[in-house]
């Protein structure tokens, strides 16, 4: 998905407002730009979340996501990356000292997208669907440490 691949899509893409907007915060990384645009595209037409704007990071050179996933919640950052990029601790440091929850978005080249929540500490997951406890951890207090 680098700034090649972009240029073989429909011109539709290119010529989307919301695009030109991303374009313009003028990061200067195309395959970054494009990866948050299939995100923007995928939140506010599949996911119905509200409010999304594309936001500069300066430190980090990315274009950011940020919004509500229904009216009334918090705001959440989404870090649009193209999956054969690399991310370091500090760049997600640097995303979550916003103070805003933050969803990691792997953008694959086949637009293939998988989001991971990231906290400050350690989250404890939900229960897979169709597995029951045991019983034995019933009486254990589950924390959550920041």
């Amino acid at each position: 998905m680098d700034e090649d691949n972009t240029a073989g899509h429909s011109s539709w893409i290119k010529q989307h407002p919301v695009y030109e907007d991303l374009m313009n915060l003028d990061v200067g990384d195309g395959a970054q730009v494009y990866a948050a645009f299939l995100v923007y595209l995928n939140l506010t037409e599949v996911r119905g979340w509200e409010d999304v704007v594309g936001v500069a990071c300066p430190e980090l050179q990315v274009v950011l996501l940020e919004g509500r996933e229904k009216e009334g919640e918090l705001v959440q950052v989404v870090y649009p990356l193209p999956a054969h990029r690399t991310v370091s601790h500090k760049d997600l440091r640097c995303i979550l000292d916003r103070g805003h929850p933050m969803l990691l978005c792997a953008v694959a080249s086949d637009s293939t997208l998988v989001y991971q929540q990231l906290c400050d500490g350690l989250l404890t997951p939900e229960p897979p669907v169709g597995i029951q406890d045991q019983g034995r951890r019933q009486h254990r207090k589950r924390r959550l440490q920041t």
